[in-house]
């Protein structure tokens, strides 16, 4: 069976799948890097991290490499979900991976392609998609970072806001082409559809943050042509914190494809299923290191409590998140000419301006960064551990999704909601009422010491 047979993969006529299992997702872990193995501070990063500690990277019987740039960045010791997919992910088996933030889903991936890749010159071997360009970025630093001993293999992005035919050189010289391309759905689609990306040879197809991509019809439709593109035979792998059961559904569907090609060369009744791990106790999906209040006020008076709370609360860095492109604009002006060190990130920016800004952020050149919602999933940033939400999101996912920039993986952080319509109050009631969570409204004087990881 082609996939091109298999019309019902995914059903277009279908209304947009709902995100309705909320969680808090991110790559990292102890506010250190992508990946739950730290962005490389060394004994600063150790005291942070938090696994299961009966189990070592070694007992993953990982390549000489791979286990000495873990070793570089100081860790030894997996998170939960990286000791439960690791072990199968390396032997080629379908994942299908819901956690909460913070606890390594990326190097869930990163490390279990790098293990079985075999570079060819001139040949794709892994295809990892994601639907900001920031955390294509991302996702690219930490597959450099683990390859570091891994000289032949290339990483390259390809996203929209830069020139096409700069990706189409790239792709089509053996000498350049990357065997991992990290990506977002639109520009890889162009490239497949327009010939230029040959994915005959692909082995791994991996979507991060897949919910959001097969939510939105357009993405989905890009992801599945994609996925049409590469061969039958591949593991395929997806993550988020975010999986509703119909968006499980339609993950599935590409995974059951593979299945079924299975089923029809062995023709066999071996029952084929993917690893699955699922949070479904809704819970258990806040982060508990994590302090979480709102401020009631008008919307006129937001700005005031803003520069109350940058003047009086103590923090590292600040993400500031706001509902659009014209607000983050303007706020970050008012911010700067204030004197606060503000930065913004954006969809109206040019993409390197975006990059440019996103790694001056995260070189901790700028304290304070003003933000949509671009950046409000998987985005790693190690030293934030304060979130305002100047505009309350639209529910309870994003919320989650918002917060989880602070507080990762078990370290301190606090997040502040601001309050000023009925709308507001009842996204907050639901996420209180969802997750069994109080969110109570911020007291005249916080501890420092609550909110800031020694």
């Amino acid at each position: 069976m082609s996939a091109h047979d298999n019309e019902d993969l995914i059903d277009y006529e279908d209304e947009h799948d709902i995100v309705t299992n909320g969680a808090i997702t991110s790559s990292g872990t102890n506010g250190g890097g992508a990946t739950g193995v730290g962005d490389g501070d060394g004994d600063k990063d150790k005291k942070n991290f938090s696994g299961i500690h009966s189990t070592g990277f070694r007992d993953f019987l990982l390549k000489p490499e791979l286990l000495r740039a873990i070793s570089d960045l100081g860790f030894e010791h997996p998170s939960e979900v990286q000791q439960e997919c690791i072990p199968q992910a390396v032997l080629g088996m379908d994942v299908l991976c819901q956690a909460k933030s913070g606890h390594g889903k990326t190097a869930v991936f990163v490390l279990a392609t790098l293990q079985q890749l075999e570079p060819v010159n001139g040949e794709v071997s892994v295809i990892v998609l994601c639907h900001t360009r920031e955390l294509a970025f991302q996702i690219k630093n930490e597959y450099t970072r683990f390859a570091k001993y891994m000289p032949d293999v290339r990483v390259s992005t390809f996203y929209g806001g830069t020139p096409v035919t700069k990706d189409a050189d790239i792709l089509r010289d053996k000498n350049r082409c990357p065997h991992i391309v990290v990506a977002t759905p639109g520009r890889l689609n162009a490239l497949a559809r327009d010939k230029v990306l040959d994915a005959k040879n692909v082995k791994h197809f991996v979507l991060d943050e897949c919910d959001k991509m097969l939510e939105q019809l357009d993405m989905r439709r890009d992801v599945q042509e994609i996925f049409r593109a590469t061969p039958h035979h591949k593991q395929v792998m997806m993550f988020s914190a975010t999986l509703s059961k119909d968006i499980r559904v339609t993950c599935k569907k590409f995974m059951a494809n593979v299945r079924l090609f299975l089923l029809t060369l062995a023709r066999t009744d071996y029952d084929y299923k993917p690893l699955e791990i699922f949070v479904d106790d809704e819970t258990k999906l806040t982060l508990h290191g994590l302090q979480q209040h709102y401020v009631k006020l008008e919307e006129a008076g937001k700005n005031r409590k803003l520069n109350d709370l940058l003047d009086t609360l103590e923090f590292n860095q600040v993400v500031i998140f706001v509902k659009s492109v014209a607000r983050a604009i303007e706020l970050d002006k008012l911010l700067v000419s204030c004197n606060f060190p503000s930065i913004s990130i954006h969809s109206g920016l040019q993409q390197e301006e975006r990059i440019q800004r996103y790694t001056a952020f995260k070189a901790f050149e700028k304290r304070i960064l003003v933000a949509t919602d671009i950046f409000g999933r998987g985005i790693d940033v190690e030293r934030v551990n304060i979130v305002v939400n100047y505009d309350c999101p639209p529910e309870a996912d994003s919320y989650l999704h918002r917060v989880g920039r602070a507080g990762r993986f078990g370290t301190k952080g606090l997040a502040i909601t601001f309050v000023s319509s009925e709308g507001d109050q009842q996204v907050m009631a639901a996420i209180q009422s969802r997750f069994e969570v109080a969110v109570p409204e911020l007291p005249d004087h916080i501890d420092p010491a609550s909110y800031m990881t020694s």
